[in-house]
């Protein structure tokens, strides 16, 4: 991966105002570096503020606080500088529904320099990599929130950015069209050196591609690195997911008094993951204390950590040390 920095965050804050006066804090004092060339994850629960932050370092909203700099030129003082710099895959539709699919990509292909002939060339690609060739002379207002969805990665991707920010980019595609985005993805970070911003929920993405995954929770980072030096943040490399059909109050701080647990917390209303420095008989120990207090097991299972449990370590309150 190069160390040229692309883009420098510092301090960024962003706060809504509601009709009442109330001030919430969306985006609260983030700071971060991306470098060229990456693929850096940016994952949160939803309201987390994650697309908030996205379109401040989009210039798509002000900011309250803080500084962005793309390439060391501020985007408060140069803001059409980074626009011609990026591609953005935004989580709603914002295609040009009175165009069809062709028309989208080649005037997008315009707009950010292209010569027509090379972006009729480069829009042709696209559409037959994300199977759109045969409605590329339909008007958008007709396609389906999958075809849309592949046709606004086609746009994003059409003049090769330096910056590519994915925003829930696989959302309605089937797992073949996500294949195709990666492909697309990783070409443009291996043969263009560009840098990759991605939100996802699917969270094998990340761990499959990324450089760099930020936590983020309640409009902070709450840890940033590789997948390997995030998962030296979770109490153990084991796990065990202990789904009942009711959890009792006491259920964690009694778990916790078992010997091999190290950590305890709370997926959702039925489900522990239950964090252990030996799994060889942890699972019987376990299951003896589900059938003591008469409970009913649903699921019961050990398993490597992965960046899923790392996820929901670092944003689950509800944990007992």
């Amino acid at each position: 991966m190069e160390t040229e920095k692309i883009l420098t965050v510092e301090n960024l804050t962003k706060v809504f105002y509601k009709k009442n006066g109330e001030a919430h804090t969306a985006v609260d004092g983030v700071s971060f570096d991306l470098f060229k060339g990456e693929i850096f994850s940016f994952l949160g629960p939803n309201g987390a503020g994650k697309s908030t932050t996205i379109n401040m370092l989009t210039t798509q909203l002000s900011t309250t606080g803080g500084e962005i700099y793309f390439q060391g030129t501020s985007l408060h003082d140069n803001p059409i500088y980074a626009r011609s710099k990026v591609g953005i895959v935004a989580q709603h539709n914002n295609l040009d529904r009175g165009l069809t699919a062709i028309e989208n990509l080649i005037y997008h292909g315009i707009y950010f320099g292209m010569s027509k002939s090379d972006a009729k060339k480069r829009a042709e690609e696209l559409l037959k990599d994300f199977g759109l060739t045969d409605w590329k002379n339909e008007y958008v207002k007709s396609f389906s929130g999958g075809m849309a969805q592949r046709l606004k990665i086609a746009r994003a991707i059409m003049h090769r950015p330096d910056i590519l920010f994915l925003d829930e980019p696989t959302t309605g595609l089937d797992p073949a069209y996500r294949e195709v985005l990666w492909e697309h993805v990783l070409r443009l970070k291996n043969e263009y050196q560009t840098t990759v911003f991605l939100t996802t929920h699917y969270m094998e993405e990340p761990e499959r591609f990324s450089d760099r995954v930020a936590i983020y929770n309640k409009g902070k980072i709450k840890a940033i690195g590789t997948v390997e030096e995030l998962r030296k943040l979770v109490p153990s490399e084991s796990i065990v997911t202990l789904q009942l059909e009711e959890l009792p109050p006491l259920a964690m701080k009694e778990i916790l008094l078992l010997d091999g647990v190290n950590n305890v917390s709370q997926k959702d209303e039925k489900t522990l993951i239950v964090y252990v420095s030996e799994s060889k008989s942890i699972l019987n120990r376990l299951i003896n204390w589900v059938e003591e207090r008469k409970l009913i097991l649903e699921n019961i299972n050990l398993s490597t950590t992965t960046l899923d449990d790392i996820f929901i370590y670092l944003t689950n309150d509800k944990k007992e040390n």
